[in-house]
């Protein structure tokens, strides 16, 4: 959407919309179906968040253009949808010796002082993770669904590889 937009006009005609350009330059559109929030700029850039999927992102971006052309927005060509971050957590439900993994493992980060988790920089897929001792994990930086998938399985391989690993035992479990 490669064009200037009227987010004053927007604003007063589009519903579950949020505009004060003195707080934030973009338009703040709300969609409930997929939920999903979406920053609109007067460039016609468009920041999509929320969306659990790829296929949730492109349904989020057509009802979005849709809506705006429903309440009279003037949109020319074709939206070209980038996906730029995709952030997703894992559970890799054993127990994680994080001193361990920090002494073992190449370009990370742990301090926990600072922040209980360790912070892994993987090359390929090129992803950040921090890491849990729960097993837990937030996966930053894919531009696809599959890559998450491989450096989920990679890093459990490695720590695995590494010894860093440990079932949980019975008692440790969540209910």
């Amino acid at each position: 959407m490669e064009q200037t937009l009227d987010l004053y006009a927007m604003e007063r005609s589009v519903p579950n919309v949020e505009y004060d350009p003195d707080q934030f330059p973009g338009l703040i559109f709300r969609l409930e179906s997929p939920k999903v929030t979406s920053l609109i700029f007067k460039s016609g850039k468009m920041v999509v968040t929320g969306a659990k999927s790829t296929d949730e992102l492109i349904k989020a971006v057509k009802r979005i253009i849709k809506t705006l052309k429903k309440y009279g927005m003037q949109l020319t060509g074709k939206p070209k949808i980038q996906i730029q971050n995709i952030v997703a957590s894992a559970n890799l439900h054993v127990i994680v010796n994080l001193d361990k993994a920090a002494f073992l493992l190449e370009n990370n980060m742990y301090e926990p002082e600072q922040f209980p988790g360790l912070i892994y920089r993987m090359d390929e897929p090129r992803v950040v993770l921090l890491i849990f001792s729960s097993g837990k994990m937030v996966i930053t930086g894919a531009k696809r669904e599959d890559e998450v998938h491989k450096a989920v399985k990679r890093i459990f391989d490695r720590l695995a590889e590494l010894d860093c690993i440990k079932p949980v035992e019975e008692e440790e479990l969540e209910f």
